[in-house]
C-alpha cells in the first residue's frame, strides 16, 4: 500500500518568498537548516537536507505550485519515487502553503512529521 498526506500552514510573506525560496539552493538551506542544491528548472534534479532528500522538478507554475519527484535515502532502490505537490494561495496575512505528498512507499518513516519539524517550524522561524 501507498501512502500519502497533505499539510497546510500559513507564513506571513508573499508565495514569491516562498517559491523562490524553495527553489533557491542558499535560501533553501537558510530556510531550513540543511544544504542544498536546488533548481529553477523544469527536469532538473536537486537535493536537500544534506543529500538526504533528493528528487527532480516536473512543474514549475512561478508562485502558484511546485510538483517534483522525491525520495529520501531511507528508500530501498527498487521504490519509486513519491511525488510532492507545493500549492502556494495568497491570503489576507500572507500565504497558504499546501503541501501534499503521495505514492510514499510502504515501510517509510513518519515523513508528514518530518515535514513539520523539519520544514515548516525551520519555515516559521525563517519568515516570522
Amino acid at each position: 500500500m501507498e501512502n500519502k498526506f497533505e499539510l497546510k500552514k500559513t507564513f506571513p510573506v508573499e508565495p514569491s518568498e516562498i517559491y523562490d525560496a524553495w527553489l533557491d539552493s542558499e535560501i533553501h538551506a537558510q530556510m531550513t537548516g540543511g544544504s542544498a542544491t536546488v533548481s529553477t528548472k523544469e527536469n532538473e534534479t536537486f537535493t536537500a537536507w544534506d543529500g538526504y532528500i533528493s528528487g527532480k522538478n516536473i512543474k514549475l507554475v512561478k508562485d502558484i505550485e511546485i510538483i517534483q519527484t522525491w525520495r529520501t535515502t531511507d528508500f530501498e532502490a527498487n521504490d519509486h519515487d513519491s511525488e510532492l505537490i507545493i500549492k502556494l494561495k495568497p491570503i489576507a496575512d500572507g500565504t497558504e502553503l499546501t503541501l501534499l505528498h503521495s505514492n510514499i512507499p510502504d515501510g517509510q518513516p513518519d515523513y508528514k512529521q518530518g515535514w513539520e519539524d523539519h520544514y515548516f517550524t525551520p519555515m516559521t522561524t525563517y519568515f516570522g
